[in-house]
């Protein structure tokens, strides 16, 4: 990584107990409404071309792929193994914490798109999971983060309590330029009229 310009205290939490007995049991829920579902689900099929091998990070029950669209691999990563087995998108599955553990368990240049849904207010090492995502997407690859304004508020880090909610979207792109190695990030707004906001931030490896 090119620096470490977070404080501690940016990542601590209300509730510091073991994640693997907070999401113990199942939560069969979405975090978004079904507009900004539909908007997400939009922007992966602009963004995540067909037949590419994906990685779903901090995956449930379901990714929000576009159903109509095959990908030669959708690997998901969650805390939850009942979640992940009910995931039809998934053709991989991995129990695995990340704030634990932020070195992906995946050989280099595995996958050309690596996703993050309304889930990396949770991560406490934020730094490392994206350098290590970027390890392993192909060059040219693309990593995108979606985010929202809803959370298990215990479980969100300080940082993200701190910030405005338009504000938030701001703190991704910075992870991304201090995790180092990537082409300029971009912030897309794509919130639905009327229903819960969507910004989806978006960072490449750059091509050789």
């Amino acid at each position: 990584m090119a620096d470490v310009p977070f404080p501690a205290q940016f990542f601590q939490r209300i509730d510091e107990s073991d994640d693997a007995d907070f999401y113990r049991v199942a939560r069969f829920v979405t975090h978004i409404d079904d507009a900004t579902i539909f908007a997400l689900t939009t922007a992966y099929r602009e963004l995540v071309p067909a037949g590419a091998a994906v990685l779903d990070l901090m995956s449930s029950w379901v990714s929000h792929l576009p159903e109509d669209v095959a990908y030669s691999r959708v690997t998901g990563q969650g805390m939850n193994r009942d979640e992940l087995e009910q995931n039809p998108r998934l053709t991989e599955r991995l129990v695995h914490d990340l704030n634990l553990c932020p070195e992906l368990p995946f050989a280099d240049e595995t996958f050309d798109a690596v996703l993050n849904a309304v889930s990396v207010q949770y991560l406490t090492r934020p730094l490392e999971v994206f350098a290590s995502v970027r390890r392993v997407l192909r060059p040219g690859g693309l990593a995108i983060v979606a985010i929202s304004h809803r959370m298990f508020p215990t479980k969100a880090v300080a940082a993200w309590h701190a910030l405005a909610t338009a504000d938030r979207p701001h703190l991704v792109r910075a992870y991304f330029e201090h995790s180092g190695g990537w082409e300029t990030p971009s912030v897309l707004d794509r919130s639905p009229a009327g229903a819960d906001p969507l910004w989806v931030i978006c960072a490449r490896r750059p091509a050789r």
